[in-house]
């Protein structure tokens, strides 16, 4: 007679999330990473561009690196030289390069909603990378890199044949979109903490600092005593929601939510950047804004679309607390 084996215990399983929670997390990312732009609009009214973005990082720095410390201690902050040296490239190339010279861009004068409009495109200009180092996107993929950059310069044509902004400033936005997305390409490449989170401190840290130095470098002034409450005001949100709050949302939102539902963010932020600049800032909504915008909107999408069977694992994240494309998994 044999005797039964025990049977092992079924593996624990960890409920889903209440869609209620998910919808919440999303909608916060929808709403605070579509006003980023409109934030640093109205901070650049009044203070230095750069160095009002480096009192930002900084001060989100420290925010969130002691708020990692209360949950973990101290030793949580801990990184190795490599690991300081990836954050630091980072640091470079998303809170100084992109966001640095977005702050630079709307103070030449570049409109809120289109300068997301044109950050939008960054995860385009990712499979132009891609495609430059011998990856072969999927021809959909192409094809909405195409529709996309047509709708790049139906923005920029109309800008400056207009006058809405000045052609200098669409430029400068330009680069900056361009470095957030050799940031966030590289990233996956870099060495750096295994604790996203703590990636994004020592990157917003170095950010900040890098800001203040260019800053004071290029000899800009920040007379804080001179600055409104609004100015104040929008320069706390950024800190609070656009570099901690947002940015903790998605993370939670990419281990708990599909990635498919998750990615709308990248589409969804350039439409809430427009019509913020429009309600508060009077910024003008033009036929070739509404066809330009929609045509790069659309374009997110069928490149979104058509990787999204490619992926093999969760995306990285771009860990700076704001809008960035998302990395898909190469095969």
């Amino acid at each position: 007679m044999t005797q039964a084996r025990p049977r092992r215990p079924a593996p624990a399983t960890t409920a889903a999330p209440a869609f209620g929670l998910v919808l919440a997390a999303l909608g916060i990312v929808y709403v605070v990473w579509g006003s980023t732009y409109l934030g640093i609009r109205i901070v650049v009214e009044q203070a230095p561009p750069l160095t009002s973005m480096g009192v930002r990082y900084l001060a989100a720095a420290v925010l969130l690196g002691g708020l990692l410390s209360t949950r973990g201690g101290v030793r949580r902050l801990s990184l190795t030289r490599r690991q300081a040296l990836g954050t630091a490239f980072l640091g470079l190339m998303l809170p100084m390069m992109g966001n640095g010279m977005v702050s630079v861009g709307e103070n030449l004068g570049a409109p809120s909603g289109v300068t997301a409009l044109l950050i939008a495109v960054a995860p385009l200009i990712i499979v132009v990378f891609r495609t430059v180092e011998g990856d072969r996107p999927r021809a959909l993929t192409l094809l909405g890199v195409l529709i996309g950059f047509v709708g790049l310069a139906v923005l920029v044509l109309d800008g400056s044949v207009s006058g809405g902004f000045p052609v200098g400033a669409a430029l400068l936005v330009m680069f900056a979109s361009t470095c957030w997305a050799l940031g966030s390409y590289l990233q996956p490449r870099l060495w750096l903490p295994r604790d996203v989170f703590v990636t994004t401190v020592y990157e917003m840290a170095f950010g900040g600092v890098y800001l203040l130095l260019v800053g004071r470098l290029s000899g800009e002034a920040f007379t804080a005593s001179t600055y409104s409450l609004r100015t104040w005001s929008a320069l706390g949100y950024l800190v609070v929601f656009g570099s901690v709050v947002a940015f903790t949302s998605f993370v939670w939102l990419v281990a708990n939510a599909p990635i498919s539902f998750v990615a709308t963010y990248a589409y969804v932020n350039p439409v809430v950047a427009v019509f913020l600049g429009w309600l508060v800032l009077g910024e003008p909504v033009t036929v070739p804004v509404l066809l330009g915008g929609g045509i790069v909107v659309a374009a997110v999408a069928v490149v979104i679309g058509a990787e999204r069977p490619r992926r093999t694992k969760p995306p990285e994240v771009a860990a700076t607390g704001e809008p960035g494309p998302l990395r898909e998994a190469r095969t």
